[in-house]
């Protein structure tokens, strides 16, 4: 062959991987949206895909991350359990999304959690949780029981002095799982086993006139007595509505919710609510520059001035935000640089701080505790002075206790046990 034949069939081997490659750069980084539209989780998550949206836009307006736009996915499981997996599936093997945001209950995420796993997924779940779990495939933004209900039920005790302990719950593995957390947690604190009161209603319970009738007598025993409120979903709306009906006052029994926020609250009358409480990490009415312009942002996306943002809303920016600078950090979206790299990445969050993702795939967050305003806002009455890492696992749960979550190598466990100095070691308390 002759020399000017070599250097055409070069040139033409070099056109073709710089124009390769080109495309390739120039291909979107797909992003699944894995939020219920439809049915009793509704009310909460269409909230969470429209925020996706106003993060994925306004990242491509700034020129997207390693020169590529972000191309959003986005599928309705429709609040059920099954279909979450089936929609997982199909974001993941189907369109090929390099990652997923979503999920709200903890049975959508454990429905989810096997097929991440299988096919080497990534997914940021945004909502407070029980923990008892960690994957290497999962980046937990919400609050983990340390970050949330351990603080609530320690600011309803030393600051409002509760004796009386109603644990409601909508009946699935989250209420169930912080429940028993909170019920050893009591017991250590030496509150009597006939000073707790546990009561489960199923996903959409409407007729809450004999339970709450119930909470009322409990509370009338002469000890002060308050609600922990793990109901979620669209349960919420009556179950408070019955509360003014029944005179419940917040000065007598008080009610601290989990699962109750902003977004919650914009569909019911709260005057008669005023004063009860709710534990969050992230309020719209909390005060810093951050947060001004993620509302200013948000009142712009959906053009209704009287929109309102929440915390998981604030779960998805940090998530979203860490899932960037991880990308950035790897120089690519390969799925197992990204779980790499992310760990240690620090992003701000929108209360004037930073969130920072620790080994055990859990963020650091203050603790907030709310009390609700005749204008569905809460006022912050009490926060932590700096902020909580996330625990994956109890330390009131005797077959976690002795567990700990460490995804960096060598240790690359997420139940490894201190006592055995094993991997593997887990109790499967969360699902018993």
């Amino acid at each position: 062959m002759s020399i000017k034949k070599h250097v055409k069939l070069g040139l033409s081997a070099l056109a073709f991987s710089i124009s390769f490659n080109s495309v390739a750069a120039e291909d979107p980084i797909r992003v699944g949206i894995l939020h219920s539209l439809s049915g009793t989780m509704a009310i909460s998550e269409s909230t969470l895909k429209d925020t996706m949206l106003m993060l994925i836009e306004k990242q491509n307006e700034a020129g997207g991350v390693l020169g590529r736009q972000l191309e959003p996915v986005v599928v309705d499981p429709a609040s059920n359990w099954p279909l979450f997996a089936e929609k997982a599936r199909e974001l993941l093997a189907k369109e090929k999304v390099d990652v997923i945001f979503g999920n709200w209950t903890s049975v959508s995420r454990k429905s989810v959690l096997p097929v991440i796993e299988e096919l080497n997924g990534l997914l940021f779940y945004p909502v407070q949780y029980e923990g008892e779990e960690s994957s290497q495939n999962v980046f937990y933004t919400g609050a983990a029981p340390n970050q949330q209900a351990i603080p609530a039920v320690d600011y309803l005790m030393n600051d409002i002095g509760v004796e009386r302990w109603v644990l409601a719950g909508t009946d699935y593995v989250y209420p169930r799982t912080t429940n028993k957390i909170l019920e050893t947690y009591l017991k250590d604190k030496g509150v009597a086993a006939e000073d707790i009161m546990v009561n489960y209603t199923p996903f959409g319970h409407s007729n809450w006139q004999a339970i709450v009738s119930d909470i009322k007598a409990f509370g009338g025993a002469g000890k002060k007595t308050a609600v922990v409120s793990t109901i979620n979903g669209d349960a919420n709306v009556p179950f408070y509505r019955e509360l003014g009906n029944q005179g419940i006052d917040a000065a007598d029994i008080p009610v601290v919710a989990f699962s109750v926020g902003e977004q919650e609250l914009s569909g019911i009358d709260t005057g008669p609510l005023v004063g009860h409480l709710a534990a969050w990490n992230y309020f719209m009415s909390v005060e810093s520059d951050a947060n001004y312009g993620f509302i200013d942002a948000w009142v712009a996306h959906t053009g209704n001035e009287e929109a309102v943002t929440n915390d998981p809303m604030e779960a998805h920016y940090i998530g979203f935000n860490m899932y960037i600078e991880a990308v950035k950090k790897a120089g690519t979206a390969d799925v197992d640089a990204v779980k790499d790299a992310i760990i240690g990445v620090s992003v701000p969050n929108l209360t004037g701080g930073f969130a920072t993702m620790m080994p055990n795939h859990h963020i650091t967050k203050p603790v907030l505790i709310g009390e609700i305003q005749d204008n569905g806002q809460f006022s912050v009455v009490w926060e932590t002075p700096s902020t909580v890492a996330g625990d994956a696992w109890s330390d009131f749960l005797p077959g976690s206790k002795d567990l700990i979550s460490d995804w960096r190598k060598p240790l690359f466990c997420g139940n490894f046990n201190v006592v055995s100095g094993t991997c593997g070691a887990q109790a499967n308390v969360a699902n018993k």
